[in-house]
């Protein structure tokens, strides 16, 4: 019986690790469904798989590769670099 409680314990442990094996692209776009069907997803949003480094102010929504890389949601409009118009103005203006 205590055999059996252990396996039981450990298979529920375990099951998170077997989840994250899957693979990122796959990830991916199952997330993205499930985004557009829930309506949160517009259209100029994106997700994007980078290593679990590079990840900086973006919204983590998956992890993939054993935790290795992350999937992160980024809004339409949010951007991490800086602005285009703002880096052409000259200094002092």
């Amino acid at each position: 019986m205590k055999k059996l409680l252990l396996l039981a314990a450990l298979s529920f442990l375990a099951a998170p690790l077997f989840a994250q094996a899957k693979p990122c692209d796959e990830l991916k776009s199952e997330i993205s469904a499930k985004l557009q069907a829930k309506g949160v997803k517009d259209p100029d949003s994106r997700l994007a798989i980078v290593s679990t480094e590079e990840v900086k102010d973006q919204k983590v929504v998956g992890s993939c590769e054993g935790g290795k890389k992350k999937i992160t949601y980024e809004a339409a409009g949010a951007s991490s670099a800086p602005k285009a118009d703002a880096a052409a103005k000259p200094a002092g203006n």
